[in-house]
């Protein structure tokens, strides 16, 4: 067990990016997979920081797009460890978008990224506690640990999930699926 602690303001970490035309997507608005690439990113930065080693990420556990982010505005992505595992964190990223004329700022996207922390031959490496010193940083940490749970259940549902009689099949029938096994 490690006895080396870190502050969550320890993590913390920013980016800021004017979107250009060549981020967009057919409808003119930015492309979320430039965005994902620059949450990957921040959320390498964040880990690596926090824990003073390369790190990879595991999962993208969560990625919320709430509101589209236009030609123009000026992106900050905002990020901290929000839970720490054994050799694994949990990267919470707050993306908002300014328009620069009007100074207007919008909630963009919330996204969860679990990265681990690698040795130099590649290794997972145990990370540093987690000093929480305010009741967001608990709040922050309190749901991670229920994502853990709910991956964890998801899982183990997949696991027991068989199709395995023709009840499993009719089941579907209240879905926008067509089963045509042959």
């Amino acid at each position: 067990m490690t006895t080396d602690f870190r502050p969550v303001s320890s993590s913390k970490i920013s980016i800021s990016e004017l979107m250009l035309p060549s981020h967009t997507n057919f409808s003119g608005k930015i492309h979320g997979g430039y965005i994902l690439q620059l949450l990957d990113q921040i959320a390498f930065a964040c880990a690596s920081k926090f824990c003073g080693n390369y790190c990879v990420t595991a999962s993208v556990d969560t990625v919320n797009f709430l509101k589209p982010i236009e030609v123009g505005e000026l992106v900050t992505m905002k990020a901290s460890v929000n839970y720490v595992g054994r050799s694994s964190m949990i990267v919470g990223i707050r993306v908002e978008a300014e328009h620069i004329q009007t100074g207007v700022i919008k909630h963009c996207n919330s996204s969860y990224f679990t990265m681990v922390a690698k040795d130099k031959d590649g290794k997972s490496i145990q990370v540093p506690g987690l000093i929480l010193t305010n009741l967001d940083e608990v709040r922050r940490f309190r749901k991670c640990i229920k994502q853990i749970e709910t991956r964890k259940e998801i899982e183990e549902h997949a696991r027991e999930a068989k199709v395995n009689s023709i009840e499993d099949l009719a089941s579907l029938d209240k879905y926008n699926v067509l089963v045509e096994i042959g």
